[in-house]
């Protein structure tokens, strides 16, 4: 079995218009999916034809611990608050020594949520923040 087929441990780096945003410990939303559309074409009984139509993409929704890496997130939120513009991004899957597993470039990134931590001091849970964009595709690089 080679090492590179399956990583217990995986982080995943964040970057948009130039502006790295940290480090996450998850990343769920990477996908898309194409409308179909039938056609019934008269006189074949046998199927219908199956045509392709657009492509929808998912929310892409990154969370992690509040480190230092929060306050990035934050000015970039507030220069977009400013004017919301999309800009390109990359999304990059690490093992745990950092090495690059996979990366994607991500398309007309813009925000969606920004969650913060909720801090309480009676629970042994760590502050996390999540962050939610919508994009308008992913191309792997």
């Amino acid at each position: 079995m080679t090492d590179d087929i399956f990583a217990t441990s995986v982080f995943f780096t964040l970057a948009i218009g130039g502006n790295d945003l940290g480090a996450f410990h998850t990343c769920t939303g990477l996908g898309a999916e194409v409308q179909i559309e039938q056609f019934a074409e008269g006189g074949n009984n046998g199927f219908a034809w199956q045509l392709p139509g657009r492509i929808t993409w998912t929310n892409i929704t990154l969370t992690r611990p509040v480190t230092a890496d929060t306050t990035k997130v934050a000015r970039w939120l507030d220069q977009v608050i400013q004017r919301v513009e999309p800009k390109d991004g990359e999304i990059v899957a690490l093992k745990p020594d950092l090495s690059p597993i996979v990366s994607w470039q991500v398309l007309g990134i813009v925000p969606v949520r920004w969650q913060g931590p909720s801090f309480d001091p009676t629970s042994s849970q760590a502050a996390v923040e999540t962050l939610e964009i919508a994009h308008e595709g992913l191309r792997p690089t």
